[in-house]
């Protein structure tokens, strides 16, 4: 009886796991319910991302906001190459609601050919933190208003994520300097 109850909690635990594992492409992602476009721009610091090719190498990132009269966002990425120190690399881009009732979706393109979508998917409520990804689950962004974050809240932002179907343990810490 008791190899019983152990094989079926083993088992509800490994079919956890692997149900985001194996679904992470077919389950939604869940978005926040409303961004207030106004009052997200602005600069945000990078705590943690994803590693991809756009930010490989990249310390002390950054992304600047900035509202357009046609209702685009222009968008500034900057990161310093190698070390807090090293040579500035600088992209910009425009971004552009697509999902008009929550705010919470955009399409976001550095050129013609490099688009990518941009999903809010954690916010705090006073607009401190954020966090963004995409439907595939491919990038994953935390955000501060602020060059470093509080254990605390990462941590809370940690179990929400694991929560999305993101793996933590793929994230890795972004170096920062003192705010400008």
């Amino acid at each position: 009886m008791m190899k019983t109850r152990i094989l079926v909690v083993l088992g509800l635990s490994l079919l956890v796991i692997a149900s985001c594992s194996s679904v992470s492409w077919v389950l939604p992602l869940e978005t926040v319910e409303y961004v207030d476009v106004e009052q997200y721009m602005g600069k945000w610091y990078e705590i943690a991302s994803y590693p991809t090719f756009f930010n490989a190498n990249c310390t002390a990132t950054t992304a600047e906001y900035t509202l357009q009269d046609d209702g685009s966002v222009k968008v500034v990425n900057e990161c310093r190459t190698g070390s807090p120190t090293g040579p500035l690399n600088r992209i910009e881009g425009t971004a552009r609601v697509v999902n008009e009732t929550t705010n919470a979706e955009l399409k976001v393109a550095f050129s013609f050919f490099a688009q990518g979508d941009y999903w809010i998917i954690a916010l705090d409520d006073d607009y401190q933190w954020a966090v963004v990804g995409d439907p595939g689950r491919t990038t994953l962004f935390v955000l501060s208003r602020t060059p470093t974050m509080n254990d605390d809240t990462y941590e809370e932002i940690l179990t929400l994520i694991r929560g999305r179907c993101y793996d933590p343990g793929n994230l890795e810490l972004t170096t920062q300097v003192a705010a400008d």
